[in-house]
């Protein structure tokens, strides 16, 4: 006979107390770009918004964006115009680019990071695990 807090009780008394893990539901979902064509232009309408999410200033984005695209643009009241025309698809997968390379903590992949400069050079620091990498200048 088994004593009532046996080690393997209190075990499964602690396991029930514990909150159930959610199915597959991240609390960060990547940002979709509203993009509209306006002649030789594309305009991304929500790229405020896409910065907000990310927690970075848009001119660093900005900057990442126009390079990665090969080209030039603007900010014109919170919307970014690009010289040229970019499909959707192109510009979501310059954004999810970004996200990888600035925003995402390569070791726990989670967005809660910031940028802090240490010298000259500048890490993306992690809250949620601590960890901190240099990152590439735009």
């Amino acid at each position: 006979m088994q004593p009532e807090n046996s080690y393997d009780t209190l075990l499964k008394q602690a396991f029930d107390k514990l909150p159930k893990k959610s199915e597959g539901t991240d609390r960060f979902q990547m940002p979709r770009a509203n993009v509209q064509p306006a002649g030789a232009r594309t305009i991304i309408i929500n790229f405020i918004d896409i910065a907000n999410t990310f927690r970075r200033e848009p001119d660093h984005m900005q900057k990442f964006i126009l390079k990665e695209l090969a080209t030039s643009g603007e900010m014109q009241s919170g919307r970014l115009v690009v010289q040229g025309r970019f499909r959707p698809d192109v510009v979501d997968k310059k954004i999810e680019l970004y996200a990888k390379e600035y925003v995402l903590c390569p070791d726990c992949n989670k967005p809660d990071t910031k940028f802090i400069k240490d010298d000259r050079f500048l890490f993306l620091k992690c809250e949620a695990c601590g960890s901190k990498h240099p990152i590439k200048k735009v």
